[in-house]
């Protein structure tokens, strides 16, 4: 899970994604900004380079045109949501670093759950630290040929890995579920394994229509605030224009997100929340929380959503990562808490 990890600064928050539980500032220091905002575009493919064989030329998420390797065998993720990608797209043994924070932030667990750890094979010694500030000495160690970045990576950070150290990088931070099936494409290519890509895609493409069946069924998209993590000063939830807001209607719900709200991941006041009155409250658990860390939220047992019993945890990896699994899993399950007798 990487959104925002702790509190964001006093000034006004930069777009960040969301993140685990460990400090949110400095993920919300990290995110990709352009002219003052996050940019994120939908990934193509250029094609293969007939001046260089070995090289692939791409448009990544961020609307940036990379020259990869063509099948590279060392690889660093910068994102659980990528090292998703890599799992199921049959590519694990490429990876040979991932995102970390230094021991004091959680070292690999502030972005990694303990079920991921295991099934992924990740290990302490693969870490490459991106907080608070971005460890270069561990990302060279690592040899990658290649770097597969979400915007918790700060764009200085970028420029640095593609300008000092010659490491190509591929942002990939899709702003919808379809976008998710965009960037496996893209991996495909460059891995060469285009079949792979396509049969996934086919099983998520199912997913989507599913859901998109039932969305048409519906005769109205009840309220839900989906918050993934919570203080004393309101509920950080999803804003206009990001996969998560897109999960949250494809899933046939109303997102309770601020209307005049500027950044794609805010954080709501009890005040905002409390006028809104949302029918459901979708909480993220894991990574240190659970139903009851949401409690001391400002005008919790005010809302209607808490006194009816209309509150419901998930596992936040579902609702805050753009990858296959929120799409197999947190898409599903989510359907099911807004519309249950569908």
């Amino acid at each position: 899970m990487s959104l925002n990890d702790v509190t964001p600064p006093p000034s006004p928050p930069a777009p960040a994604s969301p993140g685990r539980s460990v400090p949110l500032t400095w993920v919300v220091v990290g995110i990709l900004v352009v002219a003052g905002a996050a940019i994120v575009g939908t990934a193509a493919i250029l094609g293969r380079s007939s001046s260089s064989p070995g090289a692939v030329t791409v448009t990544d998420d961020l609307g940036r045109t990379v020259s990869s390797p063509y099948d590279p065998a060392r690889v660093v993720v910068l994102g659980p949501s990528i090292m998703d990608d890599m799992y199921r797209l049959g590519l694990r043994n490429r990876v040979v670093g991932v995102d970390c924070y230094t021991p004091i932030g959680g070292g690999l667990s502030a972005d990694y759950s303990s079920d991921q750890v295991a099934l992924w094979t990740l290990s302490g010694s693969m870490c490459v630290q991106i907080g608070p500030s971005f460890d270069f000495e561990s990302l060279l160690n690592a040899t990658p040929q290649l770097v597969l970045a979400s915007t918790i990576v700060s764009q200085s950070s970028v420029e640095s890995i593609s300008t000092t150290y010659h490491i190509p990088v591929v942002m990939l931070q899709p702003p919808t579920l379809s976008g998710v099936l965009v960037d496996l494409t893209l991996l495909g290519t460059i891995f060469g394994v285009a079949p792979a890509a396509a049969a996934l895609n086919a099983q998520l493409s199912t997913e989507l229509a599913n859901a998109s069946a039932i969305q048409q069924t519906l005769y109205s998209f009840p309220t839900v605030l989906v918050t993934y993590d919570t203080d004393l000063n309101g509920y950080w939830t999803f804003g206009p224009g990001t996969f998560g807001e897109s999960l949250i209607e494809l899933a046939g719900g109303a997102n309770v997100n601020g209307a005049n709200s500027t950044f794609p991941y805010p954080e709501l006041s009890g005040e905002q929340v409390l006028v809104a009155n949302p029918q459901y409250i979708i909480v993220g658990t894991g990574f240190g929380l659970n139903v009851s860390s949401y409690s001391g939220a400002p005008f919790w047992t005010h809302l209607g959503a808490v006194q009816n019993g209309n509150v419901t945890g998930m596992d936040s990896n579902w609702m805050t990562e753009p990858d296959p699994t929120m799409i197999l899993q947190g898409l599903p399950a989510m359907i099911a808490i807004l519309h249950p007798t569908t």
